[in-house]
Parts: C-alpha cells; structure tokens; sequence
C-alpha cells in the first residue's frame, strides 16, 4: 500500500511499534532533527511555509524538533533533562481525539507515560482551543532507557496498518539519509538541490556561502544567522 504526504511516497507502513524499534539513538534524532531544519530554512527563507522546524531555545534546559504539514499534521519532539518525548498527530486518523464526544486522546496513548513527560503531554502549544492533546501517537525515552517506549494502545483490527500516523509522520526522520530529504524535498519544495549540498548538512558540517546558494540562489548566508542560532547549528 501507498500512501502520499504532500506528495513524499512512503511504502512500508507500520504504527508507533514499529516507529519504536526503528527510531535512532536520541542524540542521532537530535542531529537529523537540525540537518531537516536547517535544510528547510535555506529552501523556505519564510518561517510560515517550513515544513521542519527546531528550536534549542524553546524554554529553559529544553529543545524541539517539529513538523507541521499545514494540514493538521504534525509533531514535536522534546529534548529535556529527563530524557526525548514526543507527540504526534495525524488529523484524519480513526484514533483522532475527536472520535470520541466529548474529544479525548485515544485509550492508552497516555496511560504508562512517565511522570517527568506529563507536563508536556500537558503543554497548551501541543493542544487544541479546547485543551485537548493534539495527539494519535505518544512516544518517550528516559535517561536511563535503553530503548524507546510507548502506550498500550490498541488500533482497531479493520483499520490501515498505520493507523496512528506514526509512519508518515515520523518518515523522514526514521530514514535519516540525504537521499530521502532530496526526494521530500522535491515533492514540497519543488526543488532538486544537489546532493552534495544536503549531505554537507546532514553531516552537520558549518554553512558556507557556496553550499547556500548551492541549495538555494537566493539566499545569503548571512541572511540565517538567526535561524542557525535557534536552530543551534553548529557554527
């Protein structure tokens, strides 16, 4: 089965489980995190039209990798003391809290998730107007983990494999290679930059005039210093 996100094809599905057994070590989806961001901040100069954002400033001892679709779609992951969370959604998933009357999160999406990790599920910027968590897949790992953890939560039997969104969702982020952002970034973007380019900031390596305007002409380097200091790329 197919399914297309803003046009970027993904073929293998599977839920939150399997999103589990495949995401990185933290601090590799902290550096994937970066290299998305920054690269969408060279293609897409206005903040609004970003697809991957982070921020290493978002409250104190805390950072945030996101996503947002424009679409109703999206994620955050949180670095903090205590360890990664992270909550997603998928608007149209048939576990959407907006099933239930009134809307509620999703049994068990919540129910095991550690007691550090609660004020995020809490967070009013991961809610709707009505305080419910925008949320179809919930995700964490302590310090002390050694492997990602999630709810016991049961999708129905006749529902898509991947239900919960937590395939496209977190897509991107799982195939962690230059390769997968070209092909994103010529479906949303509309945009081939050169593979070099994307590679140069996967690495983390410093910009260089010569990669922006590899990846974008119109942009100056100087034009992202405020991007790459929220972003904390490495200078």
């Amino acid at each position: 089965m197919e399914v297309v996100v803003s046009g970027f094809r993904l073929y293998c599905l599977m839920s939150v489980y399997e999103v589990i057994k495949q995401l990185p070590e933290p601090d590799a989806v902290r550096a994937r995190s970066k290299a998305m961001a920054m690269l969408d901040a060279v293609l897409s100069p206005e903040w609004q039209w970003r697809y991957y954002s982070y921020d290493a400033r978002w409250a104190p001892g805390e950072e945030m990798a996101s996503m947002r679709d424009g679409s109703g779609n999206d994620y955050a992951v949180v670095f903090s003391a205590a360890g990664v969370y992270a909550q997603a959604n998928s608007h149209k998933s048939p576990i959407a809290p907006y099933r239930f009357s009134p809307p509620a999160p999703w049994p068990g999406l919540f129910d095991s998730l550690p007691e550090a990790f609660r004020p995020f599920a809490r967070e009013p910027a991961f809610q709707d107007h009505d305080g419910v968590p925008r949320a179809t897949v919930c995700l964490w790992r302590e310090h002390a983990d050694s492997a990602w953890r999630c709810g016991d939560v049961q999708i129905p039997d006749d529902d898509e494999d991947d239900a919960d969104g937590a395939l496209w969702l977190f897509g991107l982020l799982l195939k962690g290679k230059a390769e997968a952002y070209l092909e994103f970034a010529e479906a949303y973007y509309e945009v081939e930059p050169p593979m070099e380019a994307i590679r140069h900031v996967y690495d983390l390596k410093p910009l260089t005039q010569e990669v922006v305007s590899a990846l974008n002409p119109d942009v100056r380097l100087e034009d992202l210093a405020e991007d790459i200091a929220r972003i904390g790329y490495p200078l």
